[in-house]
Order: C-alpha cells, then sequence, then structure tokens
C-alpha cells in the first residue's frame, strides 16, 4: 500500500476478519472516514452476517466511526458497492480496507471494485495462515460469537458459543477450517480494542435455512 495515504473507508460485516483487519488498518496510521457495511433491503438486515440497523448504527457509535449502509439487492449489488465507494471517494477516502484473506475470487471482486473506482484496496490479513489469524484476533482481546453455522461442515452446538482458543481447538480437531474463510461458520463482533463500549444485542430465536442454521441478532 502507498503509505502516502491517508483516510480509509473499510468493508465492514462484523464478523471476526473485518475487525481484524479494521483493528491492523488504523494500526498501520490509516484514519477510517466510515465503515461500509452491504445491507439486503428484502431481509432488512447486513448480508451474510444478518445484522440488523440499529445494532450496525450502535457500532459505529462504540468504535466513534461513521457507518455507510450500501442499501442493495444481489443483483445490483456490485454496482451499488462502487456508487457509494464513488461517493466516499469523493469525501476523501483514498484506501478500502477489505479482511479478505486468501480465496483469489473474493480478492478479485474487491480490487475489481476498487479498480473501477480510482482507489486503493487494501488487505491486512492478505496470504496470513488462517489458524494464526483466529489466535491473534482472540488473543487481542476482542469478544466474538458464532452466529451462523453450516451444519454439514460443523457441529450445531457451537452456535452461539463464543469464540476462544478452546472452540478453536474443538474445530481443528474435527478438520474444520478454523477461520471459516470458506463459509463454515459467521461471528458477530460486540467487543475489544477500538470498542468504547460493548455492543448490547440478545440472540432471536433459531433459524434454518437448508443447510444453515442461524441465531438471528436482535437489540
Amino acid at each position: 500500500m502507498n503509505r502516502g495515504l491517508t483516510k480509509c473507508v473499510v468493508s465492514y460485516s462484523c464478523g471476526k476478519d473485518s475487525v481484524l483487519a479494521l483493528y491492523r488498518a488504523v494500526k498501520s496510521g490509516l484514519i477510517p472516514i466510515s465503515l461500509i457495511t452491504t445491507y439486503n433491503i428484502d431481509d432488512n438486515r447486513s448480508w451474510f452476517h444478518g445484522v440488523p440497523e440499529p445494532l450496525l448504527l450502535q457500532i459505529g457509535k462504540s468504535l466513534e466511526i461513521d457507518v455507510t449502509l450500501i442499501r442493495t439487492r444481489g443483483e445490483d449489488y456490485s454496482d451499488n458497492f462502487e456508487v457509494e465507494l464513488s461517493r466516499l471517494k469523493q469525501q476523501g477516502a483514498q484506501v478500502c480496507v477489505f479482511g479478505d484473506i486468501d480465496i483469489k475470487e473474493h480478492l478479485k471482486w474487491c480490487s475489481d471494485r476498487c479498480k473501477q473506482v480510482g482507489i486503493e484496496p487494501f488487505f491486512p490479513l492478505l496470504r496470513e495462515p488462517r489458524l494464526s489469524l483466529v489466535y491473534k484476533f482472540i488473543d487481542k482481546g476482542f469478544k466474538t460469537h458464532i452466529t451462523t453455522i453450516d451444519t454439514i461442515r460443523m457441529d450445531g452446538k457451537l452456535l452461539g458459543k463464543q469464540l476462544t482458543r478452546e472452540v478453536v481447538e474443538e474445530l481443528t480437531a474435527h478438520g474444520v477450517d478454523a477461520s471459516g474463510e470458506n463459509g463454515e461458520y459467521h461471528t458477530f463482533t460486540s467487543d475489544g480494542p477500538l470498542f468504547k463500549k460493548p455492543i448490547i444485542y440478545h440472540f432471536g430465536n433459531m433459524q434454518y435455512n437448508g443447510k444453515y442454521v442461524t441465531l438471528p441478532l436482535e437489540c
């Protein structure tokens, strides 16, 4: 990354990798002017991690960073991402931070969106060992819980559990990718470094969608 660049936006899902990417971006000297979160206008929750708008706004207040919701359906997802990224560039953003690690298709999608807008992508977790990243996240003191599980790939009993070293060891013992990078599970991070106060939330009733089981996040 060009060290002359200072202002950034952060692609923020509320999951552990996006949070660690934000943390590292700040520690590297970047100044976040907005968290950007894609928001499913049909489900009225964020894409993939299912976070409702009031919780996203609560996170922004705790982190003291503005939140930009990219309200979109699936067919317009990439185009709407670029529209908002372009608008934020006009407000001074020079870099977009992503929490992707090593899946080529994901890295390319992020880079392509930035290229279309003329902004630099930055991947603070790029190609680091996945297991090491999970341990580093936990050891920094972040608090995150497992909110969605692929029941074919891992044991549903871990749903709702805080991600700890012990849970990670259980995952790896059963042959599960500890980072969940392939969609084995999703997380919601509610506290840790950068947070001025913990995020207040609770779980709703368990929901099933094919092979996935989710504990919906509620205020």
